[in-house]
């Protein structure tokens, strides 16, 4: 905490920590992997869980490949990014924190319901000590990756109005300590009973692991589906403005409605090739976690 000073974008934080220069190239470079990365993983889980509704719900129905609801997913988001900012999205970022909580309660009172299953083990899934070294590292990964979101705080806080009677860092700081306690309530007991219930056999994804009912594992997904929704668009609004800023104050384009069409679709493209052509879930998150690992300690 600066007294007097008010850090609107994370790169303004990295620039008074490292200097002008040093602190861009040590932040911007980590932000944008960290965010573009989140994007690519949630174009993949946006596309799984549309795949596993249709799946739950059409199980006659002829099968349909991931890429083809990857792209559906993607559909969305070619027009939900032309929204300006974050206050734009506000309804959006509020539906997507009620479908998470709602979807994980689902998990686990599910997984209770389906009850433990037989011969579950609970030992090391890898019989090697590389295999168990690996497993370990990518579920240090992943954890971080569920706390990524301090890559964005800077951003959210520049919406809320600051005054020196009434500094933003108040309401910033009650908001974070109710996300966390929110994440704790949601990610903690799938988490604990999904382990208790399935052992070292339970998918990544423990909606996969789920089959019945059926109505409930399909209104998970489709709430999986609404939450990433408006995940994305929180990771994806710092990148919008990073790249419009860039094409506007370095290579002199006039800024405009079409810059930002191009400039967005092409974005949103890009996210959704790399998530068709890398569709592995568990694997990237771990991956893309160890990336959001250092950023965070920044703030």
């Amino acid at each position: 905490m600066v007294p007097g000073k008010r850090f609107d974008r994370y790169h303004e934080l990295g620039q008074h920590a490292f200097g002008k220069k040093l602190g861009l190239y040590i932040v911007v470079p980590q932000q944008l992997v960290v965010e573009v990365a989140v994007n690519i993983v949630y174009m993949v889980t946006g596309g799984t869980s549309l795949q596993k509704f249709h799946d739950t719900v059409c199980s006659d129905c002829k099968k349909i490949k991931l890429t083809y609801f990857i792209m559906i997913f993607a559909s969305v988001h070619f027009v939900l990014s032309h929204l300006p900012d974050f206050n734009s999205i506000s309804g959006v970022s509020l539906a997507a924190a009620v479908m998470s909580f709602s979807y994980s309660t689902i998990s686990w009172a599910a997984s209770i319901d389906k009850g433990k299953q037989k011969d579950v083990q609970y030992g090391y899934k890898s019989h090697s000590t590389a295999g168990t070294v690996f497993d370990f590292f990518n579920a240090l990964g992943t954890v971080a990756f569920a706390y990524a979101g301090h890559n964005v705080v800077l951003e959210i806080q520049a919406t809320i109005p600051s005054t020196p009677e009434k500094p933003s860092k108040v309401p910033m700081w009650r908001g974070v300590v109710v996300a966390y306690i929110v994440v704790a309530l949601c990610y903690f007991p799938v988490a604990l009973i999904g382990y208790w219930m399935f052992g070292n056999e339970v998918n990544a994804d423990i909606l996969i692991s789920l089959e019945k009912p059926k109505w409930l594992i399909a209104m998970a997904n489709m709430f999986v589906v609404i939450h990433v929704i408006g995940s994305y668009q929180i990771y994806a609004m710092p990148v919008f403005d990073m790249i419009e800023t860039v094409m506007v104050k370095k290579l002199k384009f006039e800024p405009s409605t079409m810059l930002r069409f191009i400039v967005r679709n092409v974005y949103v493209a890009f996210t959704m090739f790399i998530a068709i052509t890398f569709p592995f879930f568990d694997g990237l998150l771990g991956f893309f976690g160890g990336f959001a690992f250092a950023p965070t300690t920044y703030f």
